[in-house]
């Protein structure tokens, strides 16, 4: 693909491709494969100007450049890529739009009175038809009747001007709540695009880390418990439990094992599979971002609900004060002004502008929600869970040091060790790999296939002996290896010095332990102590670590309780309990052990890089911050609320003193029209403003 600089900056250059070089789907295909390249940060097409506008960070401009480069026709020109994309229509900006509905709008001025009246009653009429239906077939008096009824009024009265001017401004507050949705939604949009995701291809007896984007036909991959399934296929090796809801709406995880088909999207909740990829491209991010906007616009939060039955209920009430205020006036224009001033056009309006621009503003953030009602949720909250390693401590935990048993070398505990866990993606598990390249050993596979056994370890076969790593419970008690005295005392002794030991034991004896220092992070305390401040009561710390290590964390970050060598099944035991005794909780989590208690919170809060059976089951992923961006979710979260209850108070005082002017006839039908939807548009307006104050 040839571009060229129009204009850069540090980390911000604009570039211009050739006039129709792109068809609109080859537009989004360019914007997704180059979104998913480490180093961009946000990428922006303009297919009016042919302009790109791109932002990165840690790369070159050249490097920039090159990605551009390498999307020759190959990539531009593929079926399968280009069928999985859903075409956008052009944007215009907000300003532009508003500037010609205005220009549009008062632009009739100049024509002669009778070409006035038709354009007025050209436009107006789909809102009446919309009124009468809304009537006819629903039954219904919302604000679509009470809109249709004020516009009608004013024709029968000869008043062509309040009635264009009540729709012009209708249509002005749609076009603001549109832009909100639009915008909210390709932020969402932007925050996964952004998510890198690999996966591990099989190739010449050994395995190689790749691109998700990157498979094609007949490339086999491995899938192992907790990862997604990146392209369609057929299973060569292998059993697992799949979780196929996306796909089918199975509530239940389906055995799959060689030559059974399984589909992208899916994920492995137990065992693991060899696949052969027989159609890739197809379940690109695009259409996981259909969904995911799909899904988030239906979880309303009970805010918005509220003050969207509100407004309908209000409507009935409008049309007994102007029967009324007919009857006792005879009044015309009276009767107008209770028309022309409703509450329903602008709590219709504010609550969801408010809703999606907190999510958009979150998205911004490198936060993603997945409905304003876990935004809710979660400012509602007085109780919130951690889970330790990868959550309260950091993502990048560090091995200490390593210690032989029954003659092995440190050397040889670490390589062996490394073998086995260079395979999952738990934090402990990166820290040993880290540690092993590090140190220089090579650690070629020379062991069986293994297994993974969620919240306990992993166990294969190394030359003929059973090897296994992992807590002491799998070690010592599932695995019935042997301690001698000597080796608990050891133990026990080195264990003061270290956050987290993995045992690894190989046939029958202890090989060695590896000693790993996960340290909270600086600030947890000062987030803690905040969160208190926002009317969080209960700070719970539940992990799978030993009581020494769990006793620490939870004394930094002065939890008021904490629980130990907790399973899945205790987290999510506990996590139900505190809700069936009254309380509003907060489950936050990265691993696959954490995705029973996430679903079973009132808000799921995955960190960022967490498990892909953590990310698909939470309700909201934080951005790089970790739980500092919980603070912020949560801070969000209760300005959305108070931002929601204002508006409404707002709407309800504003609107009744324009009844009331009405009645006692102070202004006209015209002037209560303007007035009204004036408010209307500037309380979407002050919707669409940012709830969290910048950070200095």
């Amino acid at each position: 693909m040839e571009v060229k600089i129009i204009h850069k900056l540090p980390g911000r250059i604009r570039l211009q491709y050739r006039k129709n070089a792109l068809t609109s789907k080859q537009i989004v295909l360019v914007k997704v494969l180059l979104s998913t390249q480490e180093g961009i940060t946000s990428i922006s097409i303009n297919p009016v100007t042919c302009s790109i506008l791109v932002y990165y960070k840690d790369i070159t401009e050249q490097h920039v450049l090159a990605l551009f480069h390498s999307l020759n026709d190959k990539y531009l020109n593929d079926e399968d890529m280009l069928s999985s994309i859903n075409e956008q229509t052009t944007e215009h900006s907000i300003s532009s739009t508003i500037f010609f509905m205005i220009l549009k709008h008062f632009g009739k001025m100049i024509l002669p009175l009778y070409a006035r009246k038709l354009i007025t009653i050209f436009n107006t009429l789909p809102r009446i038809k919309q009124g009468i239906q809304t009537l006819l077939f629903h039954k219904k008096l919302i604000s679509e009747t009470l809109d249709a009824a004020a516009i009608s009024l004013s024709i029968a009265n000869n008043d062509y001007k309040t009635a264009g001017s009540i729709n012009f401004l209708l249509d002005m507050g749609e076009t603001l709540e549109d832009y909100a949705k639009r915008k909210s939604y390709d932020n969402l949009a932007e925050s996964l695009l952004n998510m890198q995701e690999q996966v591990r291809v099989i190739k010449d007896n050994e395995e190689y880390l790749i691109p998700a984007k990157a498979l094609k036909n007949g490339d086999i991959f491995i899938v192992r418990s907790g990862q997604t399934i990146h392209a369609d296929g057929v299973i060569i090796d292998g059993e697992s439990m799949i979780n196929q809801a996306s796909i089918t709406g199975e509530p239940l995880p389906v055995k799959k094992e060689i030559n059974d088909i399984v589909y992208a999207g899916t994920y492995i909740e137990e065992g693991e599979a060899v696949i052969k990829v027989t159609a890739a491209g197809n379940d690109t991010k695009v259409s996981k971002i259909v969904k995911l906007i799909d899904e988030a616009n239906n979880q309303k939060s009970q805010a918005q609900e509220k003050a969207e039955q509100l407004a309908d209920k209000l409507v009935p009430y409008n049309f007994l004060l102007a029967g009324t205020t007919y009857l006792l006036t005879k009044d015309i224009a009276k009767t107008s002004s209770t028309l022309m001033v409703d509450y329903s056009c602008a709590m219709k309006l504010a609550a969801p502008i408010a809703s999606l621009s907190a999510m958009k503003e979150a998205a911004n953030n490198g936060i993603i929600i997945k409905g304003s009602k876990f935004l809710e949720e979660t400012a509602n909250a007085d109780t919130i869970i951690f889970d330790k390693t990868g959550t309260l401590t950091h993502a990048t935990p560090k091995v200490i040091d390593v210690i032989g048993f029954n003659n092995y070398s440190k050397d040889e505990v670490l390589k062996t060790a490394a073998c086995l866990e260079e395979h999952f993606p738990h934090p402990l598990s990166r820290a040993v790999v880290q540690e092993a390249l590090d140190k220089g050993i090579d650690h070629k596979e020379e062991h069986a296939k293994v297994e993974y056994i969620v919240a306990h370890g992993i166990a294969s076969t190394l030359h003929g002996k059973k090897v296994a790593i992992g807590s002491y419970h799998f070690i010592f008690d599932d695995e019935k290896t042997n301690i001698s005295d000597e080796e608990l005392k050891e133990i026990e002794k080195v264990s003061q010095n270290c956050s987290s030991i993995l045992y690894l034991a190989i046939d029958g004896k202890l090989m060695g332990i590896i000693l790993i220092d996960d340290p909270v992070i600086p600030n947890a305390k000062n987030i803690v102590d905040n969160l208190r401040e926002t009317g969080i009561n209960n700070i719970v710390m539940i992990t799978g670590d030993g009581e020494k290590a769990a006793s620490k964390a939870a004394k930094i970050i002065d939890a008021d309780e904490y629980i130990s060598q907790a399973l899945p099944e205790d987290k999510t035991s506990y996590v139900k309990k505190m809700r069936s005794n009254g309380h509003k909780v907060i489950m936050t989590g990265d691993g696959i052990n954490d995705s029973p208690a996430l679903a079973a919170a009132n808000a799921g809060i995955a960190m960022k890089g967490s498990s892909d059976i953590a990310g698909e089951t939470a309700d909201i992923i934080l951005n790089d911050k970790g739980i500092e961006s919980l603070l912020d979710t949560r801070i969000l979260g209760q300005n959305l609320l108070e931002r929601i209850s204002f508006n409404n108070k707002v709407i309800i005082a504003g609107n009744s003193l324009l009844i009331l002017l009405g009645l006692l006839g102070k202004i006209k039908p015209a002037t209560a029209a303007l007035i009204h939807n004036t408010l209307t548009v500037a309380i979407s307006v002050n919707a669409m403003q940012p709830m969290l104050k910048d950070k200095e």
